[in-house]
């Protein structure tokens, strides 16, 4: 009896091998179109002639899509299914990557924005169909450990993607820009149109790619799979009728929100944070990677642990707290030493995307499509919460300035002080972990 258990074991973790590793790729996927913006920025900024509000539309534009696009992606995932809303996620994403080539071509900001928000739907498709489908793949209560394996193809993916653009896009771009400064208005155009157009062949290998993979993964092994159903009513009890009756979901919603916000704080900060600590920027500029890193040894470490040692609500109890601690020891340390805490977030948030799916999907039943297309929304924290990071700096920058502090003791000190943002964000994750994600839900 014992060997029959062990042989169907080892076939249910056979047959969804497969479906692991392809969906795998379909996270490495957008985590290299996702992270290639921070390439991007000082790129537009350059061949646009941009101030830097401006240049920073590049990653509004891709989170903007994630608000508008979650809930139409949902309704189309919920009339043609899993499989064929990954397939339409890659093709809108390669007729997005497409769109650079006439932007390039007339050296025109808002449509390289178009192109960017077009990506962003593209993803925001296929993030609505794979995060609900990997989570539902197998056993719920080992399913941050699947998500885990997709973070680290994500991360991974993102540290390749910022250094292979790079190389491509920002190689000599100090350079360009002093010698813009120099060259006569005929000159200056030249140059910048030879500059926009590098961006046309690696944006053409992207499209290609991406359609291919578009039609191959209406071809993949991916079973079909469907949420558990919602749990039998006792007599008498009404049926569930609309997604507003789970309030342990909206919890998780806004918990998602503040981590994704978090984590954005966490890497995009973190170079300029350094710069305000008066490190030099050929240092500075590898801190992300510092970041990215220790998010993926995290990954791998949740990936052995979940669920054989520790559960999914514990990992989340614990990535909030080790938050908390290295918020203080952000605010509290100085110079590199409060650098590496910035970069120690990355530990605190690796695991808390991937236990916040499955727990605020738990028992939502065919509520499930639209419940992930909300969770999708929440990643609209990130572009939300760096902002009020920023708002934060400036403010007490410019009370120290008036206190007659000196310039740059001022801007390190403004600097630090803006991460206090981070505490409240990970005191309602620490709430949810224990609380709220049983908010609603029957007790066994």
């Amino acid at each position: 009896m014992s060997n029959t258990i062990e042989e169907n074991t080892q076939q249910a973790k056979n047959s969804t091998l497969i479906p692991i590793l392809i969906i795998a790729g379909l996270f490495f996927i957008f985590g290299f179109v996702t992270w290639i913006n921070g390439a991007l920025i000082p790129f537009m900024k350059t061949i646009n002639e941009l101030t830097d509000a401006q240049s920073y539309l590049v990653a509004s534009a891709s989170y903007i899509s994630f608000v508008v696009m979650a809930l139409p992606a949902s309704y189309i995932i919920n009339k043609i299914g899993f499989r064929k809303g990954m397939s339409l996620g890659l093709i809108v994403m390669a007729i997005g990557a497409l769109i650079f080539i006439p932007a390039a071509g007339a050296r025109t900001y808002w449509v390289f924005l178009l192109g960017i928000f077009i990506q962003g739907a593209g993803m925001t498709l296929l993030q609505t169909a794979s995060n609900p489908y990997i989570t539902i793949l197998g056993p719920i209560e080992s399913a941050a450990k699947r998500i885990a394996i997709m973070g680290i193809a994500n991360k991974v993916a993102g540290a390749l993607g910022s250094v292979i653009f790079g190389a491509i896009l920002l190689s000599g771009i100090d350079g360009m820009k002093d010698k813009l400064s120099t060259v006569n208005i005929a000159e200056k155009e030249s140059i910048l149109n030879t500059m926009a157009d590098s961006v046309v062949m690696p944006y053409v290998i992207m499209a290609i790619v991406l359609f291919i993979l578009g039609i191959l993964i209406r071809k993949a092994p991916l079973p079909h799979v469907e949420a558990e159903p919602i749990e039998e009513l006792v007599p008498g009890e009404k049926s569930k009728t609309s997604i507003f009756q789970f309030p342990h979901l909206w919890l998780g919603v806004l918990a998602l929100f503040l981590y994704v916000g978090v984590e954005v704080i966490a890497g995009d900060t973190i170079i300029s944070y350094g710069i305000a600590l008066d490190i030099p920027v050929e240092k500075a500029k590898f801190f992300t990677l510092f970041t990215l890193m220790a998010m993926v040894a995290t990954y791998a470490l949740g990936v052995f642990l979940i669920p054989k040692y520790i559960t999914q609500a514990l990992a989340l109890k614990g990535s909030a707290v080790l938050g908390i601690v290295f918020s203080f020891c952000i605010i509290f340390t100085s110079g590199f030493t409060s650098v590496l805490f910035v970069a120690a977030l990355g530990i605190a948030n690796a695991l808390v995307w991937p236990a916040i799916w499955p727990l605020a999907l738990t028992g939502l039943g065919k509520f499930t499509k639209t419940a992930s297309a909300l969770l999708i929304m929440a990643i609209s924290g990130g572009a939300i919460l760096p902002p009020l990071y920023g708002a934060l700096v400036d403010s007490k920058k410019e009370t120290l300035l008036a206190d007659g502090v000196e310039a740059l003791l001022a801007m390190a000190e403004a600097a630090s002080f803006g991460y206090w943002i981070l505490l409240p964000c990970y005191v309602i994750i620490l709430y949810y972990a224990f609380y709220g994600h049983k908010v609603g839900l029957k007790k066994d």
